[in-house]
């Protein structure tokens, strides 16, 4: 059954649930704000299967900001561990990879979002950041290695 609402009862609504109304106003400004400061970051979000993508056919370069322990304990092929602190255009191995894609990983997507911030400002113009890390590369049932590269 479908249920039309119009504008009378929308109002109804709102002046009987105030809070309510107040709620679902301040998810639906949180969630545009959101999606808008996602426009400006300079990074393009990429998925699993997207990232896939991106190491087969652009050559894109993987690097790991997660702790040692945790990249040892398993992180995606060809994956480069660096350090957060060590990102930015003075460091070797990105210096390398300026003018490929560049694409960040952690463990959740946290730390690698900030590491992705960093890269844009030190003007690497083919940065990516893996939504999720790697739990959502986990959960898309795609394989990690262990041990160190």
């Amino acid at each position: 059954m479908l249920i039309f609402m119009n504008f009378e009862s929308l109002q109804a609504f709102a002046s009987q649930s105030p809070m309510l109304s107040l709620a679902f106003v301040g998810l639906t400004i949180a969630i545009i704000y959101t999606e808008i400061a996602r426009l400006f970051t300079g990074y393009k979000t990429v998925n699993p299967a997207g990232l896939t993508a991106l190491i087969n056919r652009e050559d894109a370069q993987v690097f790991d900001v997660s702790a040692i322990a945790d990249f040892d304990k398993g992180h995606i092929v060809g994956a480069k561990n660096i350090v957060l602190s060590q990102i930015g255009p003075e460091n070797k191995l990105l210096a390398k990879a300026k003018d490929q894609p560049v694409v960040l990983v952690c463990r959740s997507g946290m730390q690698s979002s900030d590491a992705a911030k960093k890269l844009v400002k030190a003007g690497f113009a083919k940065v990516f950041w893996l939504d999720g890390g790697i739990a959502a590369w986990q959960q898309a049932d795609l394989p990690l290695v262990k041990g160190k590269n």
